[in-house]
This record gives C-alpha cells, structure tokens and sequence, in this order.
C-alpha cells in the first residue's frame, strides 16, 4: 500500500475551481464565447467561381479588412459596443463585441486580382475568380485504333 501525503491547500483550489465553473453554468456565462468569435462563412462552388459569403452583422465596411491571396482570404473587423448611460442596468445581453478575424483557405486556386465584392445587410459576398489551371476541364479520349490499350498524348483531345 502506498501513502499519499495530504496536500488540502491544492485540494481546496481544486474545489474553489470547480465551484466557479458550477456557477458559471447556472449563469449562462461561458468565458470562451465571451472572448473570441469568427465569422460565419459559406463557400459555393461554380463552374467559374467561388461564392463566399461572410455574416458579419453590425459591422460598417470601412471598418473591416479584406484581404484575398491566390488560396485563402483573410478577414478582420472590429464590432463596437455603443456605451449609452441608463438608469437600469442589463439583465443578459448575447451581443458579440471587440475585434474578430478569420482566415478561409480555399480549395483551389483564384485569380486574386478580379476578385468582386459586395457588403449589404451585414453579409459580405466576395465572387473570386478560378483560376485557368483550376478549372474542370473535360478530356475526351479517342479509342479507334485500339481499344485494349490507353491512347497516346497525340489521341486525346481536350473539348
């Protein structure tokens, strides 16, 4: 049997730990979702582009910055927090404030540089261009001679 040594200073802030996550709960109150946010995102996929949409609610353009690289696209803002002085204080307030950024990887590669956007009702949309190389291109592959054996580089056509 082995002994163990008694350390209660230790096993009273493990306690008190535990107890402020207990109440934090019973709050509501989660110190994570307090802290930082992303964005919300979609990205579709065209036949000559990618469509991102970006929520960003309660976000002016000029405050935010959008940058696009030829595989991912960066954005950061900032969501300000009106102070107006009340006679009531709030009760709860679910209201996300302070600075955000997100980097979105893409999964193939765009012509940065004829990227369009558009801001409206705190949605950006930003059209990005595929680039050539990343465009599905359809091969067709021409087996007259013979048919048991793959065709030459000289029999397939690109359509």
């Amino acid at each position: 049997m082995a002994l163990i040594r008694w350390q209660p200073f230790q096993e009273m802030e493990t306690i008190r730990r535990q107890m402020d996550r207990m109440f934090d709960e019973l709050a509501g109150v989660n110190r994570e979702f307090m802290t930082t946010w992303t964005p919300a995102i979609e990205l579709e996929d065209t036949e000559d582009n990618l469509i991102l949409r970006v929520e960003i609610p309660g976000v002016e353009g000029k405050d935010l910055d959008v940058q696009v690289a030829r595989e991912s696209v960066y954005i950061a803002g900032e969501t300000r927090h009106e102070s107006k002085i009340e006679e009531r204080g709030y009760f709860r307030s679910e209201f996300r404030y302070g600075n955000f950024q997100r980097t979105i990887p893409l999964p193939i590669p765009i012509k940065n540089d004829q990227v369009q956007a558009e801001f409206k009702n705190g949605i950006l949309n930003l059209t990005l261009p595929k680039a050539e190389e990343a465009k599905k291109r359809v091969v067709k592959i021409n087996l007259e001679n013979d048919k048991t054996s793959l065709p030459s580089s000289e029999t397939v056509q690109v359509v």
